[in-house]
């Protein structure tokens, strides 16, 4: 593949980062929005046996333009077979039967907690956020997480305004004094770069820069004292062929 020398965005990056994660991946559960787009842009590119999981109940949906919805008529049409809600969490997604989940949230903390329910008090918030959804599951039961999430102050908190869906809990240990099957969040992609939970303590630590981030600009945009690998890794520049396929499916 050779490289690419047209200007790349930082949305395009982060989205090209995630698809990459999924190059050995059996099955990933995604929504809509970037997530879905990494997820057909990686089926495309670097694993044409990947299957595509929609929390609508299709499996094996093979869409060749992004989806307007979980419900878009085209993830159905393509499906290798469609489940019911209630199957696809007890079965599938309670079971462990998915390697991968992509999520996203308003806001996440230190150990990939993620909040999508409110800004502000509980009781009298600032804004209501769209709610779990079936988040909270799809953590505790997937294989391993990647969050995709843009890189600011509002995203990155010291302290979630609400707890919605758990990373790593508190810690170490939290996970499986809950219970939960999956191991957990494997990374967070942004649009600055790659956060990944240390090994011991499951705090995230900056791993990785996209072209023309830095570790200042990191720092600056997380709300709390952001640990940083001691020789974060440059993300691999997009190829031509990643780009101008990822290009295709947005134009779609």
């Amino acid at each position: 593949m050779s490289a690419v020398e047209t200007p790349v965005s930082a949305g395009e990056m982060q989205t090209i980062a995630a698809a990459r994660l999924l190059r050995e991946a059996r099955s990933v559960f995604i929504g809509v929005g970037r997530p879905s787009t990494a997820a057909i842009l990686a089926r495309q590119l670097y694993n044409p046996d990947l299957v595509l999981v929609y929390e609508s109940g299709t499996i094996g949906a093979k869409p060749l333009r992004i989806p307007l919805s979980i419900g878009d008529g085209e993830l159905a049409e393509t499906a290798d077979f469609i489940v019911s809600v209630p199957e696809m969490f007890n079965y599938w997604i309670g079971a462990g039967r998915i390697d991968v989940a992509f999520l996203g949230a308003a806001q996440v903390d230190r150990f990939a907690n993620l909040n999508s329910t409110v800004i502000g008090d509980y009781e009298q918030p600032k804004t209501r956020l769209p709610g779990a959804g079936g988040a909270p599951e799809i953590a505790a039961g997937c294989g391993e997480v990647v969050i995709v999430a843009p890189h600011n102050r509002r995203t990155f908190v010291k302290r979630l305004d609400f707890r919605t869906t758990v990373g790593f809990g508190d810690g170490p240990g939290s996970r499986q004094a809950l219970g939960f099957r999956g191991r957990g969040p494997r990374a967070v992609v942004t649009d600055l770069g790659v956060l990944e939970p240390d090994s011991e303590s499951k705090e995230l630590v900056l791993t990785q820069l996209h072209e023309g981030a830095s570790v200042e600009a990191a720092r600056e945009a997380t709300g709390w004292d952001l640990r940083v690998a001691a020789e974060p890794r440059l993300t691999e520049a997009p190829t031509v062929e990643e780009l101008e396929a990822l290009r295709g499916l947005v134009a779609r």
